[in-house]
């Protein structure tokens, strides 16, 4: 059952280069990052000279449900993703890594971003002749890969990865190779980690300590990174103008135990949450949070605030993605089936319940009548982010403007809509205070409408310029 009142998980990557069961590892890498995807997921492996591949949808659990199936992916290299789409619809065609077979032999991608001037290349690569088998942005990649006359893999993909503008962290096998490379912004986290003499790239670095690797360091922004048989080469083939750090990472996508950015995900949320005490207090009894993502950020908010933090919603963490509803109707179904409010904490008690955000409203009007109806006498919503005015083009699943509730409506409209006592957001300068200081910035444009880089609208007059010197009678073999 998808919650249709947060933004989507974005998606993971992850790859392993020199260890013996690479798919195996892949496997217990996607399953640790399984939050950030749930609709399909995938791996590919090489033994050095061929190339192996199993992918569906579904959960990591449900795609690789049989053992037979890590006998048929053979090798010391792999590469994993899981889905979540962002661009391209949710078909199996779009289940990732893809393959494809270039001059050159088979090149496997697995990426997480989203690129802003995806219509634009697929026009014209269309135009040119080419042929896609799916409808994401990352297939382009593919495509104008396998066209590009460079003898050397790293200009190859230099030249190919300047035509593209947006977000991306990608894990790529070719065949006796395992590559990653991250955009020059640094949108999504990657991070690489090793295994005695096994190297492996991850989203987050909570897949690490599950296979009992190392964290070493984070792939740079621009940066290129080649293993093979003579180890690790870093190439640094963009010089960044300006770093931008999802900021919502840590608000809502990463894990609370992974390190991303430089910091670990839970001392930015409490962080989070402390900052939301200071500026928007309430007179209150016990402080709750809305299970799992907001955890953290309750726990700061009630450390501030001096209020007890009691677990006041208990989630049911076993609800399937195609959960089937009673035919009869039920009012609120969909919240009570995920959330049950526990009366003996909550009745004839002032509530503070901390979210990490809100982008239609709809899960959390019911969810406060859920706990209206256990007997709070007052309900106290505090968010630990801004309201959300702006769409997200970068990775992130976020509705369109009209669709995101506070674009049209004010805070005090919302909280009449959510019909609580009070409401209150944490402030954009809030935010950023609880964010690590580093030399790095970070991308607030889905609370502020200031996009780093600019969507397909505004690039569209100098694409022509930027996309010339692509070699388009070169085809995909």
């Amino acid at each position: 059952m998808n919650n249709i009142d947060k933004p989507g998980e974005n998606c993971a990557v992850f790859g392993i280069y020199g260890h013996k069961e690479a798919s195996k590892l892949t496997y217990l890498g996607l399953y640790s990052l399984q939050h950030r995807g749930q609709e399909g997921c995938g791996i590919v492996s090489s033994d050095g000279s061929e190339v192996f591949v199993h992918k569906g949808r579904g959960l990591v659990s449900d795609v690789f449900s049989s053992p037979g199936i890590f006998r048929h992916l053979k090798g010391y290299i792999a590469i994993g993703h899981n889905r979540y789409s962002t661009t391209g619809s949710n078909l199996p065609s779009n289940v990732q890594p893809f393959v494809v077979e270039c001059r050159d032999g088979p090149l496997a991608i697995s990426h997480n971003g989203n690129f802003v001037n995806t219509n634009f290349l697929r026009k014209l690569l269309v135009k040119e002749g080419s042929i896609f088998q799916t409808s994401t942005d990352s297939e382009l990649l593919v495509h104008i890969i396998a066209r590009s006359k460079e003898e050397n893999l790293v200009l190859k993909l230099k030249e190919c990865l300047a035509k593209i503008k947006g977000a991306y962290s990608i894990v790529m096998l070719v065949k006796d190779k395992l590559i990653a490379v991250r955009d020059p912004n640094g949108f999504r986290p990657l991070c690489i980690g090793k295994k005695r003499n096994c190297y492996i790239i991850t989203s987050e670095s909570c897949a690490l300590d599950l296979l009992g690797a190392e964290y070493q360091r984070d792939v740079k922004p621009g940066e290129l990174i080649v293993i093979d048989k003579n180890g690790l080469s870093s190439h640094q083939i963009f010089q960044p103008e300006k770093l931008t750090f999802c900021i919502f990472e840590f608000i809502y996508f990463s894990r609370p135990d992974s390190k991303i950015f430089g910091e670990y995900v839970d001392k930015t949320r409490r962080k989070l949450g402390k900052n939301l005490a200071l500026e928007k207090p309430a007179n209150a009894d016990i402080v709750i949070s809305v299970p799992d993502s907001s955890n953290t950020a309750a726990l700061g908010y009630s450390h501030k605030s001096g209020i007890k933090f009691e677990l006041g919603l208990i989630r049911n963490h076993y609800i399937g993605r195609t959960f089937i509803q009673p035919s009869q109707p039920l009012r609120d179904f969909n919240v009570k089936v995920k959330f049950n409010a526990v009366g003996g904490v909550i009745k004839n008690r002032r509530i503070v319940v901390v979210e990490d955000s809100i982008v239609r409203g709809t899960t959390l009007k019911m969810l406060a009548r859920l706990i209206k109806n256990a007997g709070a006498k007052e309900i106290h919503i505090r968010v630990s982010s801004p309201p959300i005015r702006y769409p997200c083009y970068y990775g992130m699943d976020f509705p369109t403007e009209e669709e995101l509730i506070a674009s049209s409506l004010s805070v005090e409209e919302i909280r009449k809509f959510l019909n609580v006592d009070s409401l209150g957001y944490l402030s954009i300068q809030g935010l950023l205070d609880s964010v690590p200081k580093n030399d790095a910035g970070f991308c607030n444009a889905c609370f502020s409408g200031d996009y780093p880089v600019p969507i397909e609208e505004r690039l569209l007059k100098n694409q022509y310029e930027i996309f010339n010197h692509i070699h388009l009678s070169d085809k995909v073999r």
